[in-house]
């Protein structure tokens, strides 16, 4: 299967604040990419699904890449 570059914006709850992220990950396909913004906030900031918002998921070319990491792997 090809994996394919998605650009994830939303916000998630922190305390009292909100906090907005954008991150760039590699996945199968959209469904993956839920699972693993929910495991990584979950894991870093301690917070349940409920708490983050998703309002965003757009596929990019690899020429659109800004975060150095995914550019390594493309």
């Amino acid at each position: 299967m090809k994996t394919k570059i998605y650009r994830v914006k939303g916000k998630f709850a922190l305390g009292e604040e909100t906090q907005i992220f954008t991150k760039e990950l590699k996945a199968v396909n959209e469904g993956d990419i839920y699972e693993k913004i929910y495991a990584d906030f979950g894991s870093k900031h301690r917070i349940k699904k409920n708490m983050i918002k998703i309002e965003e998921i757009n596929e990019i070319s690899p020429d659109e890449v800004i975060d150095p990491l995914i550019k390594a792997l493309v």
